[in-house]
This record gives structure tokens, C-alpha cells and sequence, in this order.
């Protein structure tokens, strides 16, 4: 076992992903010799990099398997996981989704590919200045703690992403395959929240229209 594999543990922080600044912290020495220990362990298969400056252990000498979902929180803080991956994850949509999805507070877009743990995209909404997590739950799975949207707040960043114009109830139901129960368990308490999200029309009329179709008006 490495040096820094062994610190990592001993310090109980296996579970963790650690950056270069915590790394800094915990190690003494030089800069040098934190650049060695990190590199022996990441040859030796021990330490993952999951971006640049950015690490946890391999699965090995975890506690439990790294959740994507967490993961993706890792990769850019303060984003929240959206779209189709939050709809799968809540049992609204019926297919499988490879990619963890999420929602950014930057300004860019982003693609991740890691070859151990999978495919990480990150998208910016025009949503309105301080409304960025609402109807956004914190969830803990497999003892990490990830923020998720809720299905309709999935759905809704899914119209803003797309730049979907409102076509009936069959895009939801034939299209993405949403279960209409589903959909009349919104409420009109939801739909009060996310008219103040987003500051599009486009997203703001189909909200208007989806809440007449369910009769939330």
C-alpha cells in the first residue's frame, strides 16, 4: 500500500474526494514530495484522478462504491443533478440513462468521460438569481449526500434546456413516455415555484399551459 493511500485512510477520509489544497493539508513536505506521493499512488492504481485536481480512492479501499451522482457534485460544485437523470432516477421515464446529467450554476457547458466511472454533462439555465435550487432535494444514497431535482423541476429544466414549445399533453406522454399519474400529482404549489424559476417565455407558457391541461390553473 502507498504512503498516501495508507495517510488517506489512516485520517479516515477513504470515502472522500479530495482536492489538491486538502492534499496540501494533510501531507507535509514539499510541494515536490506531495507531487511524488500522488503520483506513485495513481501509478500503483490506488488514487483515481477524477479531474485535474481532483481525487478519491479506488474502489478497493472504499468503504462503498462512489455514487455518480455525488460524483457529479465533485466534478462541479454546486450543481445539481436534472434532466432525464433526475426523470429515470424517480421512476418517470422507463429507459435507462448512461450519462449523469446535471444542472450548473456556471455559464458553460461541460463534458466529462471517465474511463472508471462514466459520462458527466453539465448544463447552464437561464434560471432567475436566487431561485437556482428550488424544488432541488439534498438525498443521501449509499451514505453520500447529492442533490437531485424533483421529477416536475427535472422535467421543467428539460423544456429550458431543449427550448421545447408546448404541443399537447402526447410530447409527455407518448414522447417521453411519463406516466399521466405522474404529471396530475403536480401541484399548483409546483407551478407557482417554477414560474419564478426561469426567466424564459417560452418555458413560463408551457408551464401555464401544462398547468391548465392538469387543471392547476
Amino acid at each position: 500500500m502507498q504512503t498516501l493511500t495508507r495517510q488517506i485512510i489512516d485520517l479516515g477520509l477513504s470515502n472522500r474526494v479530495l482536492t489538491d489544497n486538502q492534499l496540501a493539508r494533510l501531507l507535509e513536505g514539499s510541494q515536490q514530495r506531495r507531487y511524488n506521493l500522488v503520483n506513485r499512488a495513481l501509478k500503483a492504481g490506488e488514487l483515481l484522478r477524477l479531474r485535474r485536481g481532483c481525487y478519491l480512492l479506488a474502489p478497493m479501499w472504499r468503504d462503498y462504491p462512489s455514487h455518480p451522482f455525488a460524483l457529479a457534485q465533485a466534478f462541479v460544485p454546486g450543481s445539481y443533478v436534472s434532466f432525464e437523470t433526475a426523470l429515470s432516477h424517480h421512476g418517470w421515464i422507463p429507459e435507462a440513462v448512461y450519462t449523469t446529467a446535471s444542472v450548473t450554476p456556471g455559464r458553460k457547458s461541460l463534458v466529462y468521460e471517465h474511463p472508471v466511472f462514466g459520462s458527466f454533462s453539465f448544463h447552464p439555465l437561464a434560471i432567475q438569481a436566487g431561485y437556482f435550487l428550488e424544488l432541488v432535494d439534498r438525498e443521501k444514497i449509499a451514505e453520500q449526500t447529492m442533490l437531485v431535482a424533483k421529477p416536475i423541476r427535472a422535467l421543467m429544466d428539460l423544456v429550458c434546456l431543449r427550448k421545447v414549445e408546448w404541443r399537447g399533453m402526447g410530447w409527455l406522454v407518448e414522447g417521453l413516455r411519463i406516466d399521466a399519474e405522474h404529471l396530475h400529482n403536480v401541484t399548483s404549489a409546483d407551478i407557482r415555484t417554477l414560474d419564478l424559476v426561469y426567466k424564459q417565455k417560452r418555458v413560463k407558457s408551457f408551464l401555464r399551459s401544462l398547468a391548465k391541461e392538469l387543471g392547476n390553473d
